[in-house]
């Protein structure tokens, strides 16, 4: 951890389909995410089109604390190596949620991607949210970037 604050506290429950797989993983001592892996059946891998996207079940259910959401982010190595990200990224896990994680991955690569049971298929990333009290108003401050949209404030 990089600061004095204590770790989150995320139960987890692991189902019955993946009692043999590991529980998610930070890889490194300062890694952001914690490693999800498939929980598909052993002799029954998921092969992934160019083009196609499938929901990959990840075996474990967690219990997140109210002020936070578990945010499901690609891992880098697939995507640079074979074009395969999440589909619906960040997906976002609120701390309400109670059922099984899944991850929606999409090839975007050019050849067929095969998801084993047990790969490290997405990574999960529990961060703090807050609520919004919503003021309507009939007009806005002003500011220097006023209405511009994507590209107006430059391109470097």
């Amino acid at each position: 951890m990089s600061g004095n604050e204590p770790p989150v506290e995320v139960t987890v429950m692991r189902l019955p389909h993946a009692a043999d797989l590991p529980l998610p993983a930070y890889q490194s001592a300062l890694a952001a995410g914690l490693d999800l892996v498939a929980a598909v059946a052993a002799d029954s891998p998921l092969d992934i089109a160019p083009g196609g996207r499938a929901m990959i079940p990840t075996g474990i259910v967690i219990a997140l604390p109210p002020g936070s959401e578990g945010q499901v982010r690609p891992r880098s190595g697939l995507a640079v190596r074979h074009g395969i990200t999440v589909l619906n990224t960040p997906g976002t896990i609120d701390a309400d949620y109670r059922g099984e994680i899944q991850v929606i991955l999409i090839n975007l690569g050019a050849e067929s991607f095969r998801v084993s049971r047990g790969m490290r298929i997405a990574q999960l990333v529990v961060a703090s949210v807050q609520h919004a009290k919503l003021t309507e108003a009939q007009s806005l401050e002003a500011t220097e970037r006023g209405a511009g949209g994507m590209g107006s404030t430059g391109t470097g």
